[in-house]
């Protein structure tokens, strides 16, 4: 059972949106109203949204969203203490714009020798032929002596018969050998002359094809983008910088790491590629946070399904076509995104580890791995924040497997929230409008969408807020508000502004349990001057956040 707290200390709010709220002081009312227009969205209520205040609020998040687990153990580390950098050149300091100069430089000589087509490759040594001499059989060798020899025996004895060959036929013999001999060397000059003249015919021809080709670089694109080509291609150059820590020769060699994976891969083929939609409820997008970023929710508890699991990690094959999958996913994502300096270029993601499948699933483990491995050498700085919810005791072990393989940088856009931090934890980052309903926010589909502004509140223990919307005219008033962990009493009335009217009970007061609708939706048609009242009762020992947005529609009626 709750606390109770004693009544004497309760004290009464009525918040209004149009008006900053004084300092609050014991056994007071403030009163807080939020004028009506047509289309204009509910103010946010400027003490909740104070410097001070916000910087209250983070400091109390950090410190309460360390995650239970037994005795002895360590702390998950609390970090998300990493600020984007500018992606505009002429912002950087000058060793940063020195490095990025560099490093384009040694990419145009690479285009230029056509270094990221080459592929490199380890040719076998070709098979020489024997040498015959070398090789010779002894028996041959001397069967072949015996041939020599006996011929000389023959030339000795024909020797003197050519002694007595007439002088003028030997002249004759000698002259036509001469001619003969005369004749062949003619012919084999002419022959090899030609064969000369061939050769370098087509030696000059392949060298000119070879000049033509070096003499265009070849083109290389990394997500759309030219390697060299406008300011686009600077803002990809410095993610490998800042990868690298702007050391230019590294960040090179990661550059050409990448296209070469990327072509061994089939990255193009992979994007045309249908890889089903069974994993559409375990990884999506969905709306931005407050600076802009597109949001990813990753749902490990989704491979609590047995027949998802198997089919998606129960051997190699299937780790695999689950990593490509995933790079698919992503790579359409990146895409998306705004390379345009000081444009959004990077990625928030939520992991949420509520009923995941836990340390004991070991295939999980290794495709995890994996997938880490290859999105930190292949897609630098496109994560401006993880943010992990519902993070149980376990996953102490899972992080300090994860970590050897992170960087430093990498971990700092860390965000750790256990379950009961959670929601508290995401609307740091995400607005309620953006979003989605089962982690705290106030976005799904119906009557209100992203554009329509959600003010949040936080309501003191043993106090009561009451949020007024004063209406002039015939109208219908739509609103829909949560308060997260709900536990606390709501009730709603319609108060006219003539003295001699009633006030309506549009909502009788009742206590609004945790199990409930997380949201609550109301209208109500609004035939004279007046105001709609809200009353927020919070009983409890533990502060609460009211989340709450409204439209108007004109009546005739």
């Amino acid at each position: 059972m709750a606390e109770e707290v004693p009544k004497t200390s309760t004290t009464q709010e009525e918040v209004v949106v149009s008006d900053v709220a004084p300092a609050e002081k014991p056994d007071t009312t403030n009163v807080v109203v939020v004028p009506l227009e047509k289309d204009a969205q509910p103010q946010q209520n400027e003490e909740e949204t104070s410097p001070e205040k916000k910087k209250e609020n983070v400091t109390e998040t950090e410190t309460e969203s360390e995650v239970s687990k037994p005795s002895g153990d360590g702390n998950v580390p609390e970090s998300g203490s990493f600020k984007e950098e500018s992606t505009i050149v002429s912002d950087l300091p000058e060793t940063e714009k020195k490095a990025l100069q560099e490093l384009k430089q040694l990419i145009q000589e690479a285009l230029n020798k056509h270094e990221f087509s080459a592929v490199p490759t380890s040719n076998p040594p070709k098979d020489e032929k024997p040498d015959n001499k070398e090789e010779q059989n002894p028996a041959e060798e001397e069967e072949k002596q015996q041939v020599f020899d006996a011929a000389a025996d023959v030339a000795e004895a024909t020797e003197k018969e050519a002694a007595e060959v007439k002088v003028t036929e030997t002249e004759v013999d000698e002259e036509k050998v001469a001619v003969s001999a005369s004749s062949a060397d003619e012919d084999g000059a002419k022959t090899v002359e030609a064969i000369e003249e061939s050769v370098v015919s087509v030696t000059v021809s392949e060298e000119a094809k070879v000049e033509a080709v070096s003499a265009s670089p070849e083109e290389v694109s990394i997500w759309g983008v030219p390697l060299l080509a406008d300011e686009r291609s600077d803002v990809i150059l410095l993610k490998f910088l800042r990868a690298r820590d702007f050391k230019v020769k590294e960040a090179f060699a990661m550059i050409k790491g990448t296209i070469r994976w990327r072509k061994e891969f089939k990255m193009e083929e992979l994007l045309l590629e249908d890889l089903g939609d069974d994993l559409e409820k375990a990884v999506y997008m969905h709306g931005f946070d407050k600076e802009g970023h597109p949001v990813c929710y990753n749902i490990y508890g989704e491979f609590q399904n047995k027949e998802l699991y198997k089919k998606s990690f129960s051997d190699e094959e299937k780790r695999y076509r689950f990593l490509r999958w995933r790079i698919q996913f992503l790579e359409k994502s990146i895409r998306k995104l705004d390379f345009n300096p000081g444009g959004i270029s990077t990625i928030v993601q939520v992991n949420d580890l509520k009923n995941s499948p836990g340390p004991a699933k070991w295939e999980l483990r290794q495709a995890t791995k994996q997938a880490l491995q290859l999105l930190q050498d292949n897609y630098p700085e496109f994560v401006a924040k993880q943010v992990f919810i519902n993070v149980p005791w376990w996953y102490l072990a899972v992080n300090r497997m994860i970590s050897p393989f992170l960087t430093q940088r990498t971990k700092s856009k860390f965000v750790f929230a256990g379950p009961s931090k959670s929601a508290e934890t995401l609307l740091r980052y995400i607005a309620a409008e953006q979003l989605p309903v089962k982690y705290g926010g106030l976005s799904k589909d119906g009557e209100f969408g992203i554009s329509d502004a959600v003010t949040e509140i936080t309501v003191r223990p043993a106090a009561k807020h009451t949020v007024e919307f004063p209406v002039t005219e015939n109208s219908l008033l739509s609103w829909e508000l949560r308060v997260i962990g709900w536990d606390v009493s709501y009730g709603a009335e319609f108060v006219p502004t003539s003295e001699g009217s009633y006030t309506v009970i549009i909502q009788k007061a009742r206590k609004v349990a945790s199990s409930e609708e997380p949201v609550l939706c109301n209208n109500y048609k609004i035939g004279e001057p007046g105001k709609v009242v809200l009353t927020i009762d919070n009983q409890s020992s533990k502060k609460k956040k009211l989340l709450y947005r409204l439209k108007v529609k004109p009546s005739s009626d």
